[in-house]
């Protein structure tokens, strides 16, 4: 099934309709259904009416009971994916406000414990000064003075030491110069201070390093429970644990590659040191 974000929003509807039809042409009732998913028949009626986004695992299960085809295997199976998947658009946030998505985000950020940032363009704003974080937001049409001050309120998440924060950033992230030379010193010389948190793994990607897959997109996952991914256009939420798992796997091979502690605390030196006059 194409990806297509104008489809997200629709796609928890459709998926539950079909997975009514679909038991209702078995002949089957909703109360011998949810005995053969172990689940309870509220959970099931609330999955069929579109209350709630079953998730890979409950689909599955429902069409194992219900002896679907293969192809309609593959097809309902594809739709589960998509309706476990959210767009929010660029253009959305401005309107509603950016410092709401400040909220959100804190939000997530209040309730995982383990949190794993991939940077490959930019510095994210939890290990920003407030002059690069100004910067960083010079393209959007909206007034961004709350949204500065509710990027710097969230930082103090890096001090909660239940959580444990892993920031990968490709040297292109760190050096690119969205301020002047003078302030991008000081902006790697935070994150070279930030990385003495003993909560908090920052490493460097040097440019040179051989890896094997691009960096495509900036992401960050939320424990084992939620990915979200960067695009010019806007953001993509997966909640699919297999979308989950790949990004996963796909931040272990970055982080192997990737200088830790005083190696790269060396290099960060060296270029803060490069910007300095």
């Amino acid at each position: 099934m194409t990806f297509d974000p104008g489809q997200l929003g629709q796609s928890k509807a459709d998926l539950a309709e079909r997975l009514r039809e679909m038991r209702k042409r078995a002949g089957r009732t909703q109360v011998w259904l949810a005995k053969r998913c172990n689940i309870s028949q509220t959970k099931l009626s609330n999955i069929e009416t579109a209350r709630i986004t079953p998730g890979i695992v409950d689909v599955e299960l429902i069409l194992r009971a219900l002896d679907a085809p293969q192809e309609l295997v593959a097809e309902v199976t594809a739709l589960a994916r998509l309706a476990n998947t959210e767009w929010q658009g660029k253009r959305s946030s401005w309107r509603r406000g950016l410092e709401k998505r400040q909220a959100e985000l804190a939000g997530l950020e209040k309730e995982a414990e383990k949190l794993r940032y991939f940077l490959p363009a930019m510095v994210t704003g939890l290990l920003a000064t407030p002059e690069y974080i100004r910067a960083s937001l010079d393209h959007s049409p909206v007034d961004t003075s709350k949204t500065v001050a509710r990027k710097l309120e969230r930082q103090a998440v890096l001090y909660d030491t239940a959580k444990q924060f892993t920031f990968l950033l490709t040297e292109q992230a760190v050096r690119w110069e969205i301020v002047p030379p003078s302030a991008l010193a000081v902006q790697i010389d935070r994150i070279a201070s930030l990385s003495h948190l003993p909560n908090v793994r920052i490493g460097v990607i040097p440019l040179g390093v051989p890896v094997s897959r691009g960096p495509m997109n900036t992401f960050t996952v939320y424990d084992q429970r939620l990915a979200t991914v960067e695009t010019f256009t806007g953001r993509i939420v997966f909640q699919d644990a297999r979308d989950i798992t790949e990004h996963l796997e796909v931040f272990a091979l970055y982080e192997r590659h990737a200088l830790f502690g005083n190696e790269a605390r060396s290099l960060l030196t060296q270029w803060a040191q490069s910007c300095r006059p």
